[in-house]
């Protein structure tokens, strides 16, 4: 089933400008493919889909060409100075806000980074909440996504 619906995931997105995760899965629907919104945001990371602009300005979801390149340090440094408003953080838990429709992107990037100190991300719309682990590493990653945004 998750094949299919990945199969159909991508070529809904080749065919169609979708914008958000509930368009995704309204159109998943229309092609009688039930889905929550959890799965499609699950499928949305594990296919590694990112958003490019549109002409007018927009974004939209797409398939990456070379996976290697959209996980790349230039990749993050250009998707942190484009979609990064803020950063702060309480305890472990560091928060990002984006602009609209660019959280999954970031937190796709942080997770493919592989960093030993993030133990996870969650993205919502334009919130990031990343876990760290130990706490006494939460000061180095701050500086770390610091210097992506300059």
């Amino acid at each position: 089933m998750k094949s299919l619906r990945h199969e159909k995931i991508k070529s809904i997105i080749e065919n169609s400008v979708i914008e958000t995760q509930e368009e995704l899965a309204e159109a998943l629907r229309n092609h009688h493919i039930e889905v929550t919104q959890a799965t499609v945001s699950r499928d949305i990371k594990e296919m590694m889909l990112i958003k490019i602009p549109t002409d007018d300005g927009r974004y939209r979801y797409a398939c990456p060409s070379d996976k290697k390149f959209f996980f790349s340090k230039n990749r993050m440094e250009r998707l942190f100075h484009d979609s990064v408003v803020q950063l702060d953080f309480s305890e472990n838990i560091i928060v990002i806000k984006t602009l609209p429709g660019t959280a999954n992107a970031v937190a796709s990037t942080l997770d493919y980074a592989k960093w030993p100190e993030i133990i996870g991300t969650v993205a919502g719309d334009d919130n990031i909440f990343i876990v760290i682990k130990p706490v006494s590493a939460v000061d180095k990653i701050m500086k770390k996504l610091e210097k992506f945004m300059a």
